[in-house]
């Protein structure tokens, strides 16, 4: 199993633990989400480890390429100056150079596939990451507008319960303003015929029935005038 896939189970067990224990998924989702990106990191710390040994390993070729070609060089030498069992031991030493150099050819192919697939596995973790970040915000603000269409629905509910003995009242306030209206019409026919005196009028009954003759009169006059003077036009 590789780096990635365990990263990714391990993070995917501790986001199903939380969601089970949280009531509000927001924190574990981002909790979540700072995971992964811990896990990107460790990636990017065990990919850089791996690059540090390949570039020893590559050192050690070169070094290992300029000992055979020095131990070649003085095999030469030693030949030119008729020296055969140096330019032997010279050969020899040249040949064991070639094996460690075939070895660490070996290592640095093997190191080298290391990190191609270490950095298959970073880019796959980057898009998971973002994939995963995108979802969240998604999923958050869909939890936070349920939430907030509850809340209204609670507070609905609970004014409603508050204010469940309202209609009553109003019906009752309505039939006592109806009868105060009645009891106001009545007292003003009254006062009107005289059976209830208005203390602010200093007349007494006869001369309030007098002066209302003396209105009705007057009336009759002006229209009696009005129709003679339509005739004449």
């Amino acid at each position: 199993m590789g780096l990635f896939k365990r990263a990714s189970d391990i993070i995917e067990s501790k986001v199903n633990r939380l969601l089970d224990r949280v009531e509000d998924p927001s924190a574990a989702l981002d909790l979540s989400y700072d995971k992964m990106l811990d896990g990107l990191q460790l990636v990017k710390r065990h990919l850089a480890d791996v690059v540090t040994e390949q570039k020893v390993v590559e050192k050690q070729i070169q070094q290992a390429e300029a000992g055979v070609a020095e131990r070649e060089s003085e095999a030469r030498t030693a030949l030119k100056m008729n020296r055969e069992d140096l330019a032997q031991a010279a050969l020899e030493r040249k040949h064991a150079a070639l094996e460690q150099l075939q070895q660490l050819r070996e290592a640095h192919e093997k190191i080298s596939l290391q990190v191609e697939r270490l950095k298959e596995s970073e880019q796959k973790f980057q898009e998971r990451i973002a994939s995963f970040k995108t979802q969240k915000e998604v999923t958050k603000a869909s939890y936070q507008a349920a939430q907030a269409q509850v809340r209204i629905g609670e507070s609905i509910a609970g004014i409603s319960r508050e204010l469940g003995g309202v209609g009553d009242t109003l019906q009752r306030a309505n039939d006592k303003a109806e009868q105060m209206m009645g009891r106001a019409s009545a007292m003003e026919t009254l006062l009107d015929e005289g059976i209830l005196e208005d203390p602010l009028d200093g007349r007494d009954s006869v001369q309030r029935e007098l002066d209302a003759l003396k209105k009705e009169a007057a009336v009759k006059d002006d229209l009696e005038r009005l129709r003679k003077e339509l005739k004449e036009a």
